[in-house]
C-alpha cells in the first residue's frame, strides 16, 4: 500500500493507477485519507457504482432490517403469488 499526501501527488493519474497492481494508493490531506485507488477485479461499472452509492446502500440496509424484523418469502410462495409452477 502506498500513502501519499495530496500536496506531494505530482505524478500523473496513469502513474498512480499503474501502482495499484502492488496495492492500494491512498491519498491523504493533513494525514487523513480522502481517496483511494484500488484494483477492481470481477466487477463491472454498474457494480462499482452501486457499491459506492450511498442511496443504494441505504436501500439495501432498510431492506435487510425489514427482512430481519418481518421475515421474507420462500421461493415457493413467490412462485405461487406470480402464478408460476414449482420446479422440483
Amino acid at each position: 500500500m502506498k500513502v501519499i499526501d495530496l500536496t506531494e501527488a505530482t505524478e500523473t493519474l496513469a502513474t498512480y493507477a499503474a501502482e495499484v497492481a502492488q496495492g492500494p494508493v491512498i491519498i491523504t490531506v493533513a494525514g487523513k485519507p480522502v481517496a483511494a485507488l484500488v484494483a477492481i477485479e470481477n466487477a463491472d461499472l454498474e457494480t462499482v457504482f452501486l457499491s459506492t452509492n450511498s442511496a443504494f446502500l441505504a436501500l439495501i440496509e432498510r431492506s435487510r432490517a425489514r427482512h430481519q424484523a418481518e421475515g421474507g418469502l420462500s421461493s415457493t410462495e413467490v412462485r405461487r403469488r406470480l402464478g408460476l409452477r414449482n420446479e422440483k
